[in-house]
């Protein structure tokens, strides 16, 4: 149980040290070598525990998404309505401070390594976020059927934007175009607008 144990957290060092790379450098930079230096380690065990790099990407993907994802959970916290889930989702993503930012320049490293290289993660990184896509529409479909949305408003459709939306948004605040709160009061004023679309109930 130990040995496994250290196996693990030899893994997790290695993956999260190739993270900090991504985050502050772009993962053209993150060679088997530059990763061994990062976290401390030599390159022969980097690939002991990695044989292809693309196996290291692939781990350190999915550890950011656990990552993100139990950002997620904090941040809906005691969030019971629809609405309320669907908002503290949504402005979790954006770039708005530390914790977002890191995520997020992290995930705009893999989407960049991505667009030059298709096939580095066999476009893993490229797949639209659909568990999320399908929390959040079920969310606003939760939100018509109580009359907070128009009845014949297409919630998946609608899900789909906001999320493209805010990866939009995330962008233009990582390149300076806005700052964190005006990305926070474009995203509200169109939540403003998808749930105020039922009129009178």
């Amino acid at each position: 149980m130990a040995e496994k144990v250290e196996h693990e957290e030899r893994r997790r060092q290695i993956a999260e040290a190739l993270l900090r790379i991504a985050d502050t450098e772009g993962l053209q930079s993150a060679s088997m070598r530059a990763v061994a230096t990062e976290a401390g380690v030599s390159l022969r065990l980097v690939q002991y525990y990695f044989t292809t790099k693309q196996g290291l990407l692939l781990d350190a993907l999915a550890r950011l998404g656990t990552h993100l994802q139990a950002r997620m959970e904090r941040w809906i916290g005691e969030a019971r309505a629809p609405r309320e889930v669907v908002t503290a989702i949504l402005s979790c993503i954006l770039p708005t401070d530390a914790e977002s930012r890191r995520i997020a320049r992290t995930y705009a490293a893999y989407y960049a390594l991505v667009l030059s290289d298709p096939e580095v993660l066999e476009a893993r990184a490229a797949q639209p976020p659909a568990v999320l896509e399908g929390f959040l529409a079920r969310q606003l479909a939760a939100a018509r059927e109580a009359g907070q949305i128009a009845p014949g408003r297409d919630t998946a459709m609608a899900a789909a934007g906001l999320l493209a939306m805010v990866n939009g948004l995330g962008s233009s605040v990582l390149g300076g175009q806005r700052d964190g709160e005006e990305a926070l009061a474009i995203l509200r004023h169109h939540l403003d607008e998808l749930f105020a679309g039922a009129g009178p109930v």
